[in-house]
């Protein structure tokens, strides 16, 4: 956790792109970049939708969520990826549950930040 989905894109973008965007979001986050999840979303289209990613985490300071998602829109673009939709779907420890727990209530020397 986090998870970061990409969707619209071709599975050679996103395996090519995956490694810069995990060592670089770990390092803004400042999380291991071992809980960094990247995926790779298949949809079906029913209306005409723009490719995205969305990054799924815990809130932080907007500068961090600007970061991240400058660094992530600046490796697509390299790519030639230049009108991708960036956003964010922000959890709430209280409603994240491992093991059936809220992560608020699992002790904090075995939860990484998410």
């Amino acid at each position: 956790m986090p998870f970061v989905r990409f969707t619209g894109f071709d599975k050679n973008v996103v395996e090519s792109v995956a490694p810069a965007i995990v060592e670089d979001m770990a390092a803004i986050a400042n999380i291991p970049q071992e809980i960094v999840k990247i995926e790779l979303l298949h949809v079906e289209k029913i209306t005409n939708s723009p490719q995205s990613v969305e990054i799924f985490m815990f809130p932080r300071e907007q500068e961090k969520h600007d970061a991240i998602a400058k660094m992530i829109d600046g490796h697509l673009r390299n790519l030639g990826f230049t009108r991708t939709h960036i956003f964010y779907v922000l959890l709430q420890p209280s409603l994240y549950y491992k093991e059936g727990l809220p992560l608020n209530e699992i002790p904090r020397k075995t939860v990484h930040e998410a």
